[in-house]
């Protein structure tokens, strides 16, 4: 493992006596409520999100991009920084790569390599918009929807490649993004777009193998800045139903107009059976990918409050894939996951402390005013001591950041680690 064990030990033993006093302390306030901490803590312990494998390195805008010192070149040094994050949060042990930037010649061994790290595989990626060194064809214009026959068809067949891989790897899940869209009016035909979409993409699902879900992405704008083909949930929630019961919408917080109400697409997706998953990350204006829950943490919470009411109730077809998917422009990569994983799981954690019964008497007799200090109190609960005894018991740290900080992981891989290139745009 990239981290030494004791190294890790060592930092536990500054923290475990604050830790312990901590979490009593929070037990016997949980505990008024007729709520047993250590019940919250075990089912916060079988909570997982995945890393992006893209997300170890440093982002960029479209102007420019700053590499950090130790930055990855390759997906052996990707799956290594992600096992780091793993070690110390105990919260990421699945990986999400990306094609064609992860390519490697053995994928069985890639498997073997990322299982002696302790890590598995998320859904696969496929990439239709960006163009590769060698493509026949460009995606300037469009890719699953382009007006060029030869380009759809290369569109298609990355896709069935990419689930090739996928199955290789062990992954069950195909993501699909297209940045299709216009940026003048009249550029497109936005009805005969859609057909081609459609068209392509049932190619694609076609090609799914049995235990297989398709996971569709919408996105409001960017690179498209006039039209884009699947620009929001309805008409992603339209393309999974039109391509069959292995479509699902995947839900990006980053890919929506300022001031949508998200957790209301959750509960319609979740009442509808195609909610698939989640990428999870913050914006302040746009799709900024900004670090999950550092602008608006309530939202990430009352997302989770339709998660976990799923959840509870169990309602039918819910399985949820969780991912985070963030650009760190000017902060060490690895902490800004480690944050971001934990903040995913304290929305997880105070979404559990909802009392539902209560909310659900407040909702059918219209009290608003209670109904929502109900969600609220579950949001101001500082449940820290729960994720923190739940990471130290899975051997993980109590204070991730600092561990990491003072293992000196990121001087290590400095000096082992080829320069990153800089200048350029872009997220890679």
């Amino acid at each position: 493992m990239p981290l030494q064990a004791e190294l890790i030990a060592e930092a536990n033993a500054r923290d475990l006596d604050a830790l312990d006093e901590d979490y009593a302390a929070l037990g016997r306030k949980l505990e008024r409520s007729g709520i047993a901490i250590d019940a919250i803590k075990d089912r916060v312990a079988g909570f997982s999100v995945a890393v992006p494998s893209w997300g170890a390195g440093r982002g960029g805008t479209r102007f420019a991009k700053f590499p950090i010192p130790g930055e990855p070149t390759d997906i052996h040094e990707k799956l290594e920084d992600c096992a780091v994050i793993n070690q110390l949060c105990r919260v990421t042990p699945r990986v999400s790569p990306h094609f064609p930037w992860d390519k490697v010649d053995d994928y069985a061994g890639l498997r073997e390599e990322a299982a002696s790290l302790g890590l598995g595989f998320d859904a696969v990626n496929s990439n239709t918009f960006q163009d590769q060194p060698g493509q026949a064809q460009t995606y300037a214009t469009g890719s699953l929807s382009s007006t060029v026959e030869a380009t759809r068809r290369q569109a298609v067949e990355h896709n069935i490649e990419c689930i090739e891989i996928g199955r290789q790897l062990g992954s069950t899940d195909l993501t699909v993004w297209v940045g299709d869209g216009t940026n003048f009016p009249g550029q497109q035909d936005f009805a005969r777009s859609l057909d081609r979409y459609l068209e392509a993409a049932a190619e694609v699902y076609a090609a799914l193998p049995e235990n297989w879900r398709m996971l569709l992405e919408h996105k409001m704008f960017e690179p498209a800045f006039y039209s884009t083909v699947v620009q929001d949930w309805g008409t992603n929630y339209l393309i999974a139903q039109e391509l069959g019961p292995k479509a699902y919408c995947l839900v990006d917080l980053g890919h929506h107009a300022p001031n949508v109400n998200i957790e209301m697409i959750v509960a319609r997706l979740i009442q509808f059976k195609k909610l698939g998953g989640f990428h999870f990350n913050d914006s302040k204006y746009g799709d900024d990918d900004l670090d999950t829950g550092s602008i608006d943490p309530y939202r990430l919470f009352l997302v989770f409050n339709e998660l976990v009411d799923a959840e509870t109730r169990i309602a039918e077809g819910f399985s949820p894939a969780h991912m985070l998917d963030q650009s760190h422009n000017v902060t060490d990569p690895i902490e800004s996951l480690m944050n971001s994983a934990m903040e995913v799981s304290r929305a997880y954690a105070q979404a559990l402390l909802v009392d539902r019964k209560a909310l659900e008497g407040y909702q059918d007799s219209n009290d608003a005013l209670m109904a929502t200090e109900t969600l609220k109190s579950a949001f101001r609960t500082h449940v820290e001591p729960i994720l923190a005894m739940a990471r130290f018991e899975a051997g993980g740290a109590i204070a991730p950041v600092a561990a990491y900080r003072a293992s000196g992981y990121r001087a290590k891989v400095s000096s082992e680690r080829p320069a990153s290139k800089s200048g350029g745009g872009g997220i890679v």
